[in-house]
């Protein structure tokens, strides 16, 4: 009876101190796959940082990350000349387009999601060029200041 107790006491112990050790390696195996992930996310997104950096591609904020080519041949139009587009095209080109790929007629939304940017994209340039436009004009004339007094 003496040793039949024993050998029990010893089984348990055995599995209890396995049972840590497996614990502790879930743990060290799942911290390790967690690190490998998060330090191939972070230069993954190193590396795109530095190519946007690079080639002058604007986040999402501005532009969605299209080209200026990238959104003239998603709406099959020319690029803007002298910072001036035929607006009434790319807006005929766009709605043809967003119609098309509406989700609710068998569309994809992806894809309507693109024709919406592609146009964002040509409005942003055109706006840009308009202002640069304005700012140049504005410099050859010289500067003046509109003075109020106050009476």
């Amino acid at each position: 009876m003496y040793l039949l107790s024993r050998i029990l006491v010893t089984v348990t112990n055995l599995f209890v101190l396995q049972a840590h050790r497996i614990v502790t390696q879930v743990f060290v195996t799942g911290a390790r796959v967690f690190g490998r992930a998060f330090a191939e996310a972070y230069r993954h997104a190193s590396a795109s940082q530095k190519y946007q950096a690079a080639t002058g591609i604007k986040g999402a904020t501005g532009g969605a990350g299209l080209t200026l080519d990238e959104a003239c041949k998603i709406l099959n139009v020319g690029p803007p000349k002298g910072g001036k587009a035929n607006m009434e095209q790319v807006t005929e080109r766009f709605k043809k387009l967003f119609d098309q790929n509406d989700p609710k007629k068998g569309g994809s939304f992806y894809l309507q999601s693109k024709v919406l940017r592609a146009r964002e994209r040509i409005e942003m340039e055109v706006r840009e060029a308009a202002r640069a436009a304005e700012r140049e004009a504005e410099l050859q004339e010289g500067w003046k200041p509109k003075v109020y007094k106050n009476r």
